[in-house]
């Protein structure tokens, strides 16, 4: 199976990646809303399984690298969101078209874009060249829901 042919359910099996459980809403709001061909998914903070990973900001209580860890994270939840969205599968996925990230950052920190790399990233990997590449916001904001590090919000295309 050649890396082009491979489907996102294949290149997660083939890069280890295991998915956390979508993470309950804590307000008024659904993990994703499907509207036609597009999946709009609700933002994700850096939790895993019920349990924030990474709390605080980026530049005071942790480096650029953790960020981009605490995206990933973030990344991980959106990709369990869309699965469930698609009834257990991703292989009806069709783009990423955007990506917003917020960092919970300290006011001096310049690099809040190369944080949410952590997220693109992530996509490029599990969804590969033609399915991956997105348009994206990253903003440094001064908190986030339970103190999170990083939140990801994202719209796919599926069919």
């Amino acid at each position: 199976m050649t890396t082009l042919t491979m489907t996102p359910e294949n290149r997660l099996a083939q890069l280890g990646i295991e998915l956390p459980a979508v993470p309950v809403p804590i307000a008024n709001f659904q993990p994703f809303r499907r509207h036609g061909d597009l999946v709009f998914l609700a933002g994700q903070t850096c939790e895993w399984n019920g349990a924030m990973i990474y709390a605080g900001k980026i530049g005071r209580d942790h480096d650029l690298e953790t960020g981009q860890k605490a995206a990933r994270i973030c990344g991980l939840n959106l990709i369990a969101a869309l699965r469930l969205s698609l009834g257990g599968s991703l292989n009806g996925v069709t783009a990423c078209l955007r990506l917003g990230g917020f960092v919970n950052a300290d006011p001096e920190f310049p690099l809040v874009p190369k944080v949410v790399n952590g997220a693109s990233d992530l996509m490029a990997e599990v969804f590969g060249p033609e399915i991956g590449p997105h348009a994206r916001t990253a903003v440094g904001v001064a908190t986030l829901p339970q103190n999170a590090a990083v939140e990801v919000d994202a719209i796919f295309a599926v069919r």
